[in-house]
């Protein structure tokens, strides 16, 4: 994990514990409210106000510009409001994974395996492959997700994250690990595009209910992906 001692003091110790217990939850029982994730948005958005920009904590250059690069993708800019890289679901993702050892597994591990899959069909690296290439991987992912849920209604991707921290897996065989990588990315991505400013205005309607698990809901879901290239999953 990358050294988080650049953290911009934004407050007392008291709001970075609740910043990691909300990181935390994400792996635990799964617990977040609407409300929790304004919080992360309040902390990447202080950071902006006091140094001009957002330190990415947790991600590596390359690492971070594909995360952004996939946001950007999951939940792209329309006619009427802006895209979640706009909506800073970058730095909200980049934030949480630098608050929760096990999250963090779930993207590095997912970013290593996304190149290595590329770099397998393509001879590049996933920032360096085309769109189109980009988006069939997606695409693959997406149908494989179909066909696991299909095959199997107990297949739970939080429980699959364990086999990334060694990055032990065959990626000429095994979609798995990619599938669960992607349904992370994707649920955090919409979620943090929803709980931003831009897309508080885009649904129009401010919610502060705790929800029992992580899931955005499935109607926001559908919509969100249906301004993906990739379609909705």
């Amino acid at each position: 994990m990358s050294d988080t001692s650049s953290f911009v003091k934004i407050g007392d110790l008291s709001r970075r514990d609740v910043l990691r217990q909300i990181a935390l939850a994400l792996t635990a029982a799964g617990a977040m409210s609407p409300a929790a994730a304004q919080e992360v948005h309040r902390h990447t958005q202080e950071e902006r106000k006091q140094t001009g920009k957002y330190t990415p904590k947790f991600f590596k250059p390359q690492e971070y510009q594909t995360i952004s690069w996939l946001a950007e993708l999951i939940v792209p800019a329309d006619g009427q409001s802006g895209s979640a890289v706009d909506a800073g679901a970058p730095e909200f993702i980049d934030l949480l994974c630098s608050q929760n050892e096990k999250l963090g597994h779930i993207y590095s591990g997912g970013l290593l395996w996304l190149d290595a899959r590329m770099r397998q069909q393509h001879s590049v690296w996933f920032l360096e492959a085309s769109q189109e290439q980009q988006v069939a991987l997606l695409n693959e992912l997406v149908e494989a997700e179909r066909a696991l849920a299909a095959k199997d209604t107990s297949f739970d991707p939080n429980f699959v994250y364990r086999q990334f921290r060694d990055y032990g897996v065959d990626t000429r065989t095994d979609l798995t690990p990619g599938v669960v990588f992607f349904d992370w990315i994707r649920k955090m991505t919409v979620d943090a595009y929803y709980t931003s400013p831009i897309g508080i205005k885009d649904l129009g309607y401010v919610g502060n209910t705790a929800v029992s698990k992580y899931e955005v809901p499935q109607d926001i879901l559908n919509d969100a992906m249906r301004r993906s290239p990739f379609g909705p999953a």
